[in-house]
């Protein structure tokens, strides 16, 4: 019985927290909060990525910077040692002293050496331009971060819109399956009043099962969606969520070619991460080329040298060195070349990536304003085909027309729906692929909703 009281006091404050984490609900997202979790340094693995190769680069950079800082080692060393001076050729030597001949062997004898060396380099233009072309990698991968985290946040933006687009599709299609339930019921009373026919009910019923089916497949489709936003913002798939924004049509402030492409060029992280990789190509071929330069370097080492530390003496050495190179093969020349390439490579990709941001901006604006347009007419189209419908009943219900008329009506009604959705769905995107092509997904997605 004890026992078992306290295993109860033990499973209590886990069985609250259940309760508190149940009590909580499912998690209330907004485009705004999606973006926030899939950038931050825990969420989207890209972002991860993106900030150890930050982390790598800084670490170059304080290797190159090393080549240009003093080098101190420390070292100590106490051997006992034997010699064959034969083996070096140190035998039958005449010594002018009676009695003595010059050993073959010798030892042991004990050495002592405790010693501080150091070296600095005090001129080697190449080691200069390595960390600078270092830091310059430093920057470029600060921009990738940046580059990395608007390229997840446009990825979570399209998963969040599909899945607002697929709890839309549920709604339009309970909606469907609502209207279809109630144009059976008509049909049946118009067969109860003896204004209908068997065929109108089951014209009806069969609508219903169709739209029925439509729903089953939006509610697959949902939770497909679902799945696919968790996975883009890097949480795990068995969190309940709940889309806190809808559809919904919000417009955008007039903007010129020339001012998008204007923006684009000054704020899009891509190309600013582009033209640091071609600041570091240049750099790193111009270190290449000053290898030619001689180089200076100061040296120095004291210490403590004798056969143990009572007969240790102080000893010292300092100097300058002074590298000059002459000949290495042609390793020099070809690092030279290979550099020379990569800088030329990289202005390479830099206009193009210029070109390319011209073309996404001149493409995202026409898509948008084609994207205004067909929200424009979709929407005139749904009120039209509820209009419609409304009269189709009317007709019905008085009489002069007959169940076909109001299937046609329903059919051109939910069609009408697929519309909307479709180009609000549409044009949402097309204010997204407006973002992204002048760098600014992330301030969209935190000013305004879809």
């Amino acid at each position: 019985m004890r026992l078992i009281s306290i295993l109860t006091l033990c499973l209590a404050p886990l069985a609250f927290a259940a309760d508190q984490t149940a009590d909580r609900g499912p998690l209330q997202l907004s485009l705004k909060r999606a973006v926030e979790l899939a950038t931050s340094p825990e969420g989207n693995t890209n972002i991860q990525l993106a900030g150890e190769a930050l982390a790598q680069a800084q670490s170059r950079s304080a290797e190159a910077r090393a080549a240009l800082l003093p080098n101190l080692d420390a070292a100590f060393a106490d051997q006992s040692s034997t010699r064959n001076l034969a083996a070096m050729g140190l035998t039958n030597i005449a010594i002018p002293i009676p009695g003595f001949h010059f050993p073959t062997f010798v030892g042991p004898f004990s050495t002592m050496d405790a010693r501080i060396t150091g070296s600095q380099t005090v001129f080697d233009f190449g080691s200069i331009r390595r960390f600078q072309a270092s830091k310059v990698g430093v920057s470029a991968a600060k921009s990738g971060v940046e580059d990395t985290a608007e390229r997840v946040a446009s990825q979570v933006a399209r998963a969040y819109l599909a899945a607002v687009k697929a709890d839309t599709d549920v709604e339009t299609a309970q909606a469907n399956v609502a209207l279809s339930q109630a144009v059976a019921a008509q049909a049946e009373h118009q067969k109860t009043a003896g204004t209908g026919t068997g065929i109108e009910v089951t014209r009806a019923k069969v609508q219903l099962a169709n739209d029925q089916q439509q729903l089953l497949a939006a509610e697959n489709s949902r939770r497909a969606a679902h799945l696919r936003l968790l996975r883009a913002m890097g949480l795990r798939l068995d969190v309940e969520m709940e889309l806190t924004d809808k559809l919904q049509y919000l417009p955008v402030d007039a903007v010129t070619l020339a001012q998008a492409k204007a923006q684009a060029i000054q704020k899009r992280p891509d190309l600013q991460e582009q033209q640091e990789r071609e600041g570091n190509a240049r750099l790193s071929a111009s270190a290449t080329r000053l290898e030619r330069l001689p180089s200076v370097m100061a040296f120095g080492d004291y210490g403590d040298n004798g056969t143990g530390f009572g007969s240790a003496l102080p000893t010292r050495t300092y100097g300058i060195s002074v590298k000059v190179p002459i000949f290495d093969g042609g390793r020099r020349d070809a690092r030279r070349a290979e550099s020379d390439s990569e800088y030329r490579s990289e202005k390479l990709r830099t206009n193009d990536l210029k070109e390319q941001i011209e073309l996404d901006v001149r493409l995202a604006l026409d898509e948008l304003r084609s994207a205004d347009d067909e929200v424009k007419v979709s929407r005139e189209g749904l009120q039209l085909a509820e209009n419609e419908l409304t009269q189709a009943r009317r007709r019905y219900d008085a009489g002069v027309a007959n169940s076909l008329e109001v299937t046609d009506a329903q059919t051109r009604l939910e069609r009408a729906r697929d519309n909307q959705t479709a180009a609000l769905y549409g044009y949402n995107v097309a204010r997204l692929d407006l973002a992204q092509a002048m760098g600014n997904v992330r301030a969209t997605a935190s000013e305004t909703r879809p």
